[in-house]
């Protein structure tokens, strides 16, 4: 049993926990960094179409767009590399690491959301980051 102050948690729930969040990740980041790859175009023309309420942002959306994308997958790859060395396990490397990077994914895209004026899409990412925030702490427990 691991603990933290009153908090007290079975290990095994512990590594399974671990497993969900950064598995939940591998595959939103992933999914979502390959297809913005795959359809470039069509996602910097929705996002130009996005932020025509943020003209402050309309000169940087395309350099704003790689960032974003390079993030995502460096988060999803590095989950899917914790996956496969089962990283979670220990709370190793690739683990940490993957859902660090899907925290500042998720910031930006929060950040994205509010300059754009899409309050419920802030909302929707709101509760992904909430995910993000329950792996930060089932990484810190045990350690």
């Amino acid at each position: 049993m691991e603990s933290v102050g009153a908090l007290a948690a079975d290990s095994g729930f512990l590594v399974f926990a671990r497993f969900a969040v950064i598995a939940f990740f591998a595959i939103v980041f992933l999914q979502s960094g390959l297809n913005k790859v795959a359809d470039s175009d069509g996602n910097l023309a929705y996002l130009q179409d996005q932020f025509k309420q943020a003209p402050t942002l309309q000169s940087m959306i395309g350099s704003l767009f790689w960032a974003l994308t390079a993030l995502e997958l460096v988060a999803g790859v590095l989950c899917g590399l914790a996956l496969i060395t089962f990283s979670f396990w220990s709370g190793g490397f690739f683990a940490r690491w993957g859902i660090r990077f899907a925290v500042l994914a998720l910031l930006a895209l929060l950040f994205g959301q509010r300059m754009a004026k899409d309050y419920a899409g802030a909302a929707v990412v709101a509760s992904y980051f909430a995910v993000a925030l329950i792996g930060l702490v089932v990484f810190a427990i045990g350690r």
